[in-house]
């Protein structure tokens, strides 16, 4: 199926969906505390979505072709999991970094959305890893007129293994619109200049999932969930949703008020974690320097030519991945 090009009255009812989505993660912030199971979370969120928003929980019974129906109402990830974690009676204690991930359903759009959690005090390492994550998916600001998909992965991949960090592979963003999951897949790593031009009206999650570590992952015997083999990933902000303005430039189409600054550098709360989606008005490219500007091209490119003499294959066009 082809890449849908959405009219703006469908942008404008994906911009009600999304900064409902948002809503459910600034309304369970406060109950995300030591002690809390992550059944009680998904419970607390799916009471939220029906009874307060009328919306309709999109992952609850989801089921693509040859997987497992989704038994929960949202996905809650925690530490080493990737993602699609499926709510039950784990605890969550201090230290821990949890990630829920809403999508709702409002008049028929889908509004999905995601936001990283820190339960008390975490780590350095995984406070680093949420920021270097949450950089990420604020591509939008330096996306040039005529970028392609293939510009999104290349600086999500270059971001994350400049900072040490790896690239999951196997689960990329994806479009969404009145289906929640469309045309185009939104690989988090792959070549500049490679893949479909970005157009107006065209609208997809960006939702990079980092690892501390190798990229591996294993995969649990119910489809949906995955682990990855070291460490957290999948953190801060790993999920928007984008609308391209006329000039090429993308904007989110919401956030929620958890998103409203980049977090905290000493730590990173649940209320300075970023949600995916709220009503913004248009943003800016960042003021960057010619000066900045010429020493990161020149500073990345000696890194991509070392790369591809360590590796030849590793510059190579990637294989599309697995939409989430």
């Amino acid at each position: 199926m082809g890449i849908e090009i959405k009219t703006p009255q469908d942008i404008q009812a994906m911009r009600v969906a999304g900064r409902l989505a948002s809503e459910v993660l600034d309304y369970i912030t406060p109950h995300v505390q030591p002690g809390i199971t992550t059944a009680e979370i998904d419970r607390l969120c799916h009471e939220y979505m029906v009874q307060v928003q009328g919306t309709i929980p999109a992952p609850l019974n989801y089921a693509p072709p040859g997987y497992t129906p989704f038994p929960k109402s949202v996905c809650t990830s925690v530490n080493h999991q990737v993602c699609h974690g499926i709510p039950g009676e784990k605890r969550l204690k201090a230290g821990d970094v949890v990630n829920i991930d809403v999508t709702v359903i409002k008049d028929g759009y889908h509004g999905d959305t995601s936001r990283m959690f820190a339960v008390g005090e975490t780590s350095i390492a995984a406070r680093r890893l949420c920021e270097i994550t949450f950089e990420h998916v604020d591509w939008h600001r330096r996306g040039p007129p005529g970028a392609r998909l293939g510009d999104i992965g290349h600086v999500i991949q270059r971001h994350a293994e400049d900072a040490g960090f790896s690239v999951v592979r196997e689960f990329c963003g994806h479009g969404i619109g009145k289906r929640f999951h469309e045309d185009p897949q939104i690989l988090h790593y792959g070549r500049p200049g490679t893949g479909t031009e970005i157009k107006p009206g065209m609208i997809f999650t960006i939702e990079p999932m980092i690892n501390a570590g190798r990229r591996d992952i294993r995969r649990w015997a119910m489809a949906g969930p995955s682990s990855p083999r070291i460490a957290v990933c999948r953190p801060s902000g790993s999920t928007r949703s984008w609308s391209p303005k006329t000039d090429s430039k993308c904007s989110p189409l919401a956030r929620g008020a958890g998103h409203a600054r980049k977090p905290a550098p000493r730590r990173l709360t649940a209320a300075s974690a970023p949600a995916s989606l709220s009503v913004l008005p248009e943003l800016a490219l960042e003021d960057i320097t010619a000066a900045r500007a010429a020493f990161d091209a020149a500073r990345h490119k000696a890194f991509d030519d070392f790369r591809s003499r360590r590796d030849p294959d590793a510059l190579n066009e990637p294989p599309a991945g697995t939409g989430r």
